[in-house]
């Protein structure tokens, strides 16, 4: 009896918690508030390019490898937490990952990000680049230059900058972070970019929100879908380059 009279409260408190974590990705200004990092020598600005040997095997082409399907299916085995599948119906195609020439004009091993294309590449060593669809900043928030991953977190936190916490209330919950998981907004994967030893605030990070990718709706971050920014991940080493466009 006292379980039927507190359903709807129950209920009422879910889709509370849903508005709460869902208008949080439209609100982030940056992605994070800058946290000490671990003492260590400074990574120079602009680290040498790494020559990235592709994880497929062999070396994909054009057209080839797993399919949209198995690409983008549910992850769960080697998480912490599970990720759904991407509704592909709702993904235009050229936003999902593929193989394409490499037309940036970069070396291997550089992240190229064209937000106007709302395309990240990862420049390969065979003359191609593997590309992947991105969410960009919206109008007001865009960032661009040039800089380098300084930290690599999987399932991170997530701090809100002081400034939105005063005038977010939907933010202050959070004032003290909230932790990784499959309701935070940075989703599955985190790379902090730098410039010298100055944090930019701004990241490339997983979604709670897949169909935002190829839109402008981020505050700056470039966001990916959970299971292309785990691939991106496991590719690229801490010192990689990253140059965004204009």
């Amino acid at each position: 009896m006292s379980s039927v009279s507190n359903a709807p409260a129950a209920s009422a408190a879910l889709w509370s918690r849903r508005l709460i974590l869902a208008a949080l990705p439209l609100a982030l200004a940056a992605c994070s508030q800058s946290r000490a990092l671990p003492t260590a020598s400074p990574m120079p600005y602009a680290a040498a390019p790494v020559t990235v040997t592709p994880v497929l095997t062999p070396a994909p082409s054009f057209g080839s490898g797993l399919s949209d399907e198995g690409r983008y299916g549910a992850v769960g085995a080697d998480e912490p937490y599970p990720i759904k599948a991407v509704n592909l119906q709702r993904i235009d195609p050229k936003f999902l990952k593929q193989t394409v020439p490499n037309t940036t004009g970069e070396p291997a091993g550089t992240i190229v990000i064209d937000p106007r294309e709302r395309h990240l590449y990862l420049v390969q060593d065979d003359g191609t680049a593997i590309r992947y669809g991105v969410g960009v900043g919206r109008q007001g928030f865009a960032w661009n230059g040039e800089a380098y991953i300084r930290r690599k977190l999987e399932w991170p936190d997530w701090h809100p900058p002081a400034e939105m916490v005063a005038r977010d209330p939907h933010a202050r919950p959070y004032a003290n972070g909230m932790p990784g998981g499959p309701g935070n907004p940075l989703g599955a994967r985190s790379m902090a970019l730098w410039q010298g030893d100055k944090d930019t605030l701004f990241r490339i990070h997983g979604t709670i929100e897949p169909y935002s990718i190829g839109k402008a709706v981020s505050s700056g971050c470039i966001r990916m879908l959970n299971q292309d920014v785990i691939d991106l991940y496991s590719r690229v080493p801490l010192g990689t380059r990253v140059v965004v466009r204009a």
